[in-house]
């Protein structure tokens, strides 16, 4: 699948400015995978307070984005369009180094488990090739 854009993920999941977190959709297998895009940008709302003088991505934020990235994945699905995922748990997130202005942020979520509603996640967030993040990402689908 091509590239989804930041208008056409909005048309799939339900988030915002400033609480979307992803820009671009580079791969899409429609309730298996994808691979998202952040370009963290020195204008980001949160670099004021965290830390003046030392900006930093927030981890729960990197955590969001990608369970942003999965939610385009499990609502691209027919039976999920117009519907919201939302957080049920997050296990196992390591975070192996600092994410900056300036970083593109790969993000990478794959649907592991699926039984009903609920559904499993595993994700992972690197920069420049480096893993700098990984969890396994818990969902509801309302």
């Amino acid at each position: 699948m091509s590239v989804l854009t930041t208008k056409e993920i909005m048309q799939i999941i339900p988030h915002r400015q400033p609480m979307l977190l992803i820009d671009t959709v580079e791969e899409l297998e429609i309730g298996v995978r994808a691979v998202a895009k952040k370009c963290v940008s020195y204008n980001e709302p949160y670099f004021a307070g965290h830390f003046p003088g030392e900006p930093v991505m927030p981890g729960v934020l990197i955590i969001e984005a990608l369970a942003q990235t999965g939610a385009v994945a499990i609502l691209s699905k027919e039976e999920n369009k117009g519907k919201t995922a939302y957080f049920a748990g997050i296990d196992h997130a390591k975070f192996k180094r600092k994410v900056l202005p300036g970083d593109v942020l790969t993000l990478e979520t794959e649907i592991i488990k699926e039984k009903g509603p609920i559904g499993v996640g595993s994700a992972k967030a690197s920069v420049d090739g480096k893993v700098i993040c990984q969890a396994q990402l818990t969902f509801a689908i309302g």
